[in-house]
């Protein structure tokens, strides 16, 4: 159970999106404090009254922070948490929510941006898209879906089309399978950024694509764990330096477990090194990253840790705890 639960949410309107697709938006329930600001790409975690947690990205405008407005599909293979939501969830529940968080923020410095949404990976890119174009940015969105029946939000997206905002369609029941990312990738100059959201076929064949045709600025965002949780195969000890503790972590253990087993407030979520709720900074020693958010780059910077996932490289780490 996560301990980032800080607001309650009141559910304001359910709304057909699309084929499997519904939006929720959200009010700050009677009592419960002001909705906090957002940027975009951000997302917040809901805890459903079947005890689930889960992510979702918001995509109303940062600048109607007063509300928060998220979209669910129905997963075929669902784990109870969509099924909930599609099934079950009623106007008027409120749903402990957390605040805020972005691991999939726009990067300043572009001459041009592009965004690529596979399916319900429209969502953070939606927001993304109603930030750039009130700046007068120069953008072309790629929404690719299996149909037009699933894209949620499409009528909307292409009519925010414009001499500086360029929409593009594919649908796999039309053009007859899936879009070639070389292709549609292709053309563009090197300041110019890439963000990508959907399923993990896609978003693989996205970061294989932008590193082969040199692309620096690629950034992308994941709804499943790229690895399974992994724990590390002998015992090391970790130094709390604020606190001054000392937490040893069994082979077979996951750091998290750990620090929890001892009493330790760490904010935690999706144990999948999904959400970043578990960030935490690194002092020194050597991480074995397993999580699915933060880039090569940053993976090599060796300066933050999803404590849920990842673990020591080495004998021991000295984190910011």
């Amino acid at each position: 159970m996560t301990d980032s639960m800080t607001h309650q949410a009141r559910v304001r309107t359910l709304r057909y999106e699309a084929d499997g697709v519904i939006s929720l938006e959200l009010l700050p329930a009677p009592g419960s404090p002001a909705f906090e600001p957002f940027t975009p790409g951000a997302h917040i975690d809901v805890q459903l009254p079947n005890g689930l947690v889960r992510s979702y990205s918001l995509l109303n405008s940062p600048q109607e922070p007063q509300r928060y407005v998220i979209a669910v599909l129905l997963e075929r293979q669902s784990r109870g948490g969509s099924r909930y939501i599609h099934e079950q969830l009623r106007v008027g529940y409120v749903l402990p929510i957390s605040p805020p968080r972005n691991h999939f923020a726009l990067r300043a410095g572009a001459s041009r941006h592009v965004l690529l949404a596979g399916g319900i990976g429209v969502t953070p890119l939606l927001c993304m898209l109603r930030t750039l174009a009130a700046q007068n940015a120069e953008v072309d969105f790629f929404y690719c879906a299996r149909s037009r029946a699933q894209a949620a939000f499409v009528a909307e997206i292409e009519a925010m089309a414009g001499e500086r905002v360029r929409v593009h369609t594919h649908f796999d029941d039309v053009a007859g399978g899936p879009p070639n990312l070389a292709a549609l990738l292709s053309g563009f100059d090197a300041d110019t950024h890439f963000y990508a959201c959907g399923p993990a076929p896609m978003l693989d064949g996205f970061v294989a694509t932008c590193e082969q045709q040199g692309k620096p600025h690629a950034f992308i965002e994941r709804f499943s764990a790229v690895e399974a949780p992994t724990e590390a195969n002998g015992s090391y000890t970790v130094t709390l330096q604020r606190s001054g503790r000392t937490v040893s972590v069994q082979a077979g253990q996951s750091l998290l477990d750990a620090l929890l087993d001892q009493g330790i407030g760490a904010s935690f979520s999706c144990r999948e090194g999904l959400c970043g709720a578990c960030e935490t900074r690194v002092i020194s020693g050597q991480v074995a990253h397993h999580d699915s958010i933060l880039t090569k780059a940053e993976r090599e910077a060796n300066r933050s840790m999803m404590v849920c996932v990842s673990h020591a490289a080495g004998e021991g780490l000295v984190l910011d705890l």
